[in-house]
C-alpha cells in the first residue's frame, strides 16, 4: 500500500496517500460502494475518480473505517454523521487528509512546477518575501509553491467567505527548510490571528497544514 506518509500533529491525524493503484485497485480496497458510488458515478473525468477513490482509501487507512464525505454549502467537505474535522487535498498523483476531533484542520498539497510563477503576482504580497533577488531559483520556486500551499490551508482553517489571499493573508518571512514551520497570518476582519504553519517538501510536492479552535 502506498501511504507516503502518517503523522500526528497537534491532537489530529493526517497522512498522505501515493496513487499509484488504477482506480479499480482503489475502489477493490473499499467494501461499502454505497459510501461512494453515487458520487463517484457522477463523475466522467478518471483524474477526479482517482482523487475521489484515493481520499476514500485514504481515510479508510487513517481512521480504521469507511467514511461517506459530504460537502456543505461553503464546499468544505464534512463526514457524514460525524463530528470529526476533516480536510483534504489533492495534486498530481496525491491524495492528503487531515482528522481532527476537536479542532479545524486544513491540509495542502501542491505538486512541484513553474506555473506558479506566473500566478505569483495574483497571491504573493510584496512584504512576503524580502530578499528574493538573493534567493538561488529552485528556493525561490519552493518558496512560491509553500506561500500558495500555506494560503490554501489558511483559507480552509478561516472557513469565511470572501478571504482574499493578497488583502487577508500573509506569510511571515521565513528561512526555508526541507521541513519546518513559519506564522501564517490573517487579516480577515471577522478571523483575524497567527496560525502556526508546518510544511515538509517532498521532490514531487510541498505540504503545509495547520489548525485553529472550532468558533
Amino acid at each position: 500500500m502506498p501511504l507516503l506518509a502518517r503523522w500526528e500533529y497537534d491532537g489530529g491525524l493526517w497522512g498522505v496517500w501515493k496513487m499509484s493503484e488504477s482506480a479499480g485497485e482503489l475502489e477493490a480496497m473499499l467494501d461499502d460502494r454505497s459510501l461512494f458510488g453515487p458520487e463517484l458515478d457522477g463523475v466522467r473525468s478518471p483524474k477526479r475518480r482517482m482523487e475521489i477513490l484515493g481520499v476514500r482509501v485514504l481515510l479508510k487507512t487513517l481512521s480504521g473505517k469507511e467514511c461517506r464525505v459530504v460537502h456543505a454549502p461553503s464546499g468544505k467537505p464534512c463526514l457524514e454523521g460525524e463530528e470529526r474535522q476533516v480536510t483534504i487535498s489533492h495534486t498530481g498523483g496525491y491524495v492528503a487528509v487531515g482528522l481532527h476531533d476537536r479542532l479545524v484542520p486544513g491540509i495542502d498539497i501542491e505538486q512541484v512546477g513553474d506555473r506558479v510563477r506566473k500566478v505569483a503576482s495574483r497571491f504573493v504580497r510584496a512584504d512576503e518575501l524580502p530578499g528574493a533577488e538573493n534567493m538561488t531559483d529552485r528556493e525561490y520556486l519552493l518558496q512560491l509553491l509553500l506561500h500558495w500551499s500555506a494560503k490554501e490551508t489558511l483559507y480552509k482553517v478561516l472557513d469565511q467567505e470572501g478571504v482574499d489571499f493578497l488583502g487577508h493573508l500573509r506569510i511571515r518571512p521565513f528561512t526555508l527548510s526541507g521541513e519546518g514551520e513559519f506564522p501564517g497570518e490573517s487579516l480577515f476582519p471577522t478571523a483575524g490571528g497567527v496560525f502556526p504553519v508546518r510544511y515538509f517538501i517532498h521532490p514531487d510536492f510541498v505540504c503545509t497544514y495547520c489548525c485553529r479552535e472550532r468558533r
